[in-house]
């Protein structure tokens, strides 16, 4: 179908990219890395903004809804990302999602996509994961568990294993047979000599374990609770993107990172104490990849790392992705103005 992007100077086009045809993309685990690390290290240098999102939810927590502005300085590029979720807290067979991304170039004033935005979620939160990982992990780090087994417990390993080659046990506890050989499928499609382990005991894996990446929902810690304080090794660094970890490895941590401590004081007010409060983070990953910061002090240091979502990650791979399908022509556009 006919494409048009920024710079075709048509201002009432938008190009349209659908869930279909951002699957037909080609792309590397390295581009994703790379792409996600120079976003933040942008944001780090002052070139980009990102806002506190805005959250809306009706009292019962039966839907949740995001909404996110920001502008990646390096790209010259300015979107507005939405994220719906209905049903949050019944199975996931229940579960409706809808995300978006809307791009346009600060260069030109022209719109860029509007794209379904699943494919850059699924992507950028592993991606930032494993760059927690090789920057806050023991420098002799072999081991990492994956807690879940849905989309993001299926992503977890291929970008960890990219990032860091030296890990040799990959263990996953969850409750879905068909997410855990979704798991080792997508592993071995990047890795085919590599596997996963699976877990059957949530304590005994996570003692094991020099990385616990928190990647459950939040159905699942009914099933097999979570990793306490007292599970964990000398070093040992836990991530949490979702559920899995048991909110006093933040508050007892010896060291605490986030992607962003604004947005976690947002999303993370479930790990807040009986006072209602959060601890301060003593670094930010942007920080951290920059040079200006520690990722840990020393090899025996617990360290708690928070995981949020920043529109500046979503922005640089959606652009990434909208010049990689116009390359490839996918997508279709529609007059909007």
């Amino acid at each position: 179908m006919a494409t048009i992007h920024a710079g075709d100077g048509d201002t009432g086009a938008l190009c349209i990219l659908n869930k279909q045809d951002l699957a037909g993309l080609r792309y590397s685990l390295s581009e994703v890395l790379d792409t996600v690390e120079a976003a933040y290290q942008a944001y780090a240098a002052g070139l980009s903004a990102n806002p506190r999102k805005l959250t809306a939810k009706p009292d019962d927590g039966h839907s949740l809804a995001y909404s996110m502005l920001g502008r990646d300085g390096e790209r010259q590029t300015v979107a507005f990302k939405t994220s719906y979720k209905f049903n949050v807290n019944e199975d996931a067979s229940q579960q409706k999602y809808y995300t978006s991304l809307l791009l346009y170039d600060d260069r030109t004033g022209l719109p860029i996509a509007l794209m379904d935005c699943s494919l850059v979620g699924a992507l950028r939160t592993p991606a930032a994961s494993a760059l927690l990982a090789r920057s806050c992990a023991r420098s002799d780090a072999r081991t990492a568990l994956v807690i879940g087994s849905g989309v993001q417990g299926q992503n977890a390993f291929p970008f960890l294993v990219a990032a860091m080659p030296q890990l040799d046990r990959l263990i996953i506890h969850g409750s879905h047979e068909e997410g855990i050989a979704a798991a080792r499928e997508r592993l071995r499609a990047h890795y085919p000599e590599r596997d996963i382990e699976v877990s059957g005991d949530l304590e005994r894996s996570a003692r094991a374990a020099d990385i616990i990446i928190g990647a459950a929902g939040p159905a699942s810690e009914k099933s097999y609770g979570v990793v306490r304080r007292t599970a964990l090794k000398p070093g040992a660094l836990t991530i949490l993107v979702g559920y899995g970890l048991h909110a006093e490895l933040l508050h007892q941590a010896d060291f605490r990172v986030a992607t962003s401590e604004a947005q976690m004081r947002v999303t993370g007010t479930d790990l807040a104490d009986a006072d209602g409060a959060l601890p301060a983070i003593d670094a930010e990953l942007p920080d951290i990849l920059a040079g200006k910061r520690p990722g840990r002090a020393h090899d025996d240091q617990r360290i708690f790392a928070y995981n949020s979502g920043m529109i500046i990650t979503d922005i640089a791979l959606g652009r990434l992705f909208a010049e990689r399908a116009r390359a490839q022509q996918l997508g279709q556009t529609i007059r909007l103005w």
